[in-house]
């Protein structure tokens, strides 16, 4: 004789692997979302002279780009980068464009000034904010910070730019 088990002694199988499916990938966005790693509490120099510290950026989503005037993918990118800003702006998005400390000072303050650049230009003198953001070598790299002063993406390269903007649209309305 061979035992086989009725559909309704069986029947809360497929609704409690689907429970337990649904708490463990909830727990894991928790745990992604609640384990970003802070920003690093850097005050920027800004080639007008001015300071841009954390506390001026504190409850904003803000973009930090580290670039170089002699990088062809920081130049590509940049007018997308100005669209973004522009697009973005009204609804709280920050952006400060860290030029390395390997680039020429004048060359940034030429190429802020010649295209115009609308968000706040600073340049890393002395590597601290590379070294602090993760020994940034590599440009452009860009760090999407959220409103809690929490990094949400770091991308290497030119951005996806649809999927950058959702993922701004998200951080300014979520």
């Amino acid at each position: 004789m061979t035992a086989t088990a009725s559909p309704s002694s069986t029947a809360w199988i497929k609704p409690a692997l689907a429970a337990g499916i649904i708490a463990a990938l909830g727990t894991a966005a928790y745990f992604t979302l609640n384990s970003r790693p802070a920003a690093p509490q850097v005050t920027f120099l800004g080639i007008h002279g001015e300071q841009i510290t954390p506390a001026s950026l504190r409850g904003k989503v803000v973009m930090v780009n580290f670039w170089e005037t002699s990088c062809a993918t920081c130049v590509s990118e940049m007018p997308k980068m100005v669209e973004t800003y522009n697009k973005y702006k009204s609804q709280g998005l920050e952006f400060v464009a860290v030029a390395l400390q390997s680039d020429a000072p004048n060359y940034v303050v030429n190429y802020a000034a010649t295209r115009q650049l609308p968000f706040k230009v600073a340049i890393d003198t002395n590597g601290e904010a590379a070294r602090a953001y993760g020994q940034v070598a590599l440009t452009p790299t860009t760090f999407v910070i959220g409103r809690d002063g929490r990094i949400i993406k770091r991308y290497v390269g030119e951005p996806e730019f649809a999927s950058l903007h959702k993922l701004l649209e998200t951080a300014l309305h979520g």
